[in-house]
């Protein structure tokens, strides 16, 4: 009988990990058809349907003018504070998904994000393709992130995953809910992240406004100058066309 009971919890583990084995790890490289003319962006019924097994999310309601500010921080190129500013002057909430070399590097950065009200998510420690990495290399990229914003700013939990690189599978997807976390893809996004090949405020401008619909989840990187230039204005604009900016605790109620 002891051996039996010694053995049946090591049963269970197996068949958890040859469950885990079973589900595909090919990688997904994230993309959506566009939103224009405040229609929403669609990624298509398969991916729709991957994410929503898994919890996971990419836009909100599509009947309500509400949309979601994200930013993705893989390293500090003096424009955070600006985008603070005008988010506390607009009284705005935000999630910045941060990476180790953020935490380390801009930590002061971070605790005025919790302070000031803001959230501040998971994207991995190093910014690896999380397909390549194995269950336990995951969950130590992301445990390694959520322990140190912890101890920084004192946010006692951390529930929101952007997989670096925007490249997820149904593994990683399993290993990420079963982890605690909660994957937030997105539903407008441009080729911002080019230090090099900055345009000015206007094709920020311009690249929301064009997309922009309800229930729009934005993905913003904080390295551009251009997005810093043209958030206050994007704020305002879409206030004045009845847009709401709320966080992302606010979209995962009513998604669940």
């Amino acid at each position: 009988m002891k051996k039996f009971l010694y053995i049946l919890p090591l049963f269970f583990i197996l068949l958890s990990q040859t469950a885990q084995a079973a589900l595909s790890n090919q990688p997904i490289h994230w993309g959506f058809k566009k939103g224009t003319n405040e229609q929403q962006a669609e990624a298509g019924a398969q991916l729709d349907n991957l994410l929503q097994k898994y919890g996971g999310f990419y836009k909100g309601d599509s009947n309500k003018k509400i949309v979601y500010l994200t930013f993705d921080n893989g390293y500090e190129n003096g424009y955070t504070e600006k985008i603070l500013d005008v988010l506390k002057k607009e009284k705005v909430p935000a999630t910045f998904f941060v990476t180790g070399h953020y935490l380390n590097s801009a930590p002061e950065l971070v605790k005025r994000m919790v302070k000031e009200g803001h959230i501040v998510g998971n994207h991995s420690w190093f910014h690896p393709d999380l397909t390549t990495n194995s269950d336990s290399d995951i969950q130590e990229e992301l445990d390694k992130v959520r322990d140190r914003t912890k101890e920084l700013t004192g946010q006692k939990e951390m529930k929101y995953l952007r997989p670096p690189r925007g490249i997820l599978s149904e593994r990683t997807l399993k290993v990420a809910k079963d982890l605690g976390y909660t994957h937030v893809m997105w539903s407008l996004a441009f080729v911002d992240w080019n230090v090099n090949q900055q345009k000015g405020w206007q094709y920020s401008y311009d690249n929301i406004m064009k997309q922009v619909h309800p229930g729009a989840v934005m993905l913003l990187h904080t390295v551009s100058k251009d997005n810093a230039d043209a958030l206050e204005k994007v704020i305002k604009d879409l206030k004045k066309r009845g847009y709401k900016f709320k966080s992302l605790d606010h979209l995962a109620k009513t998604i669940q």
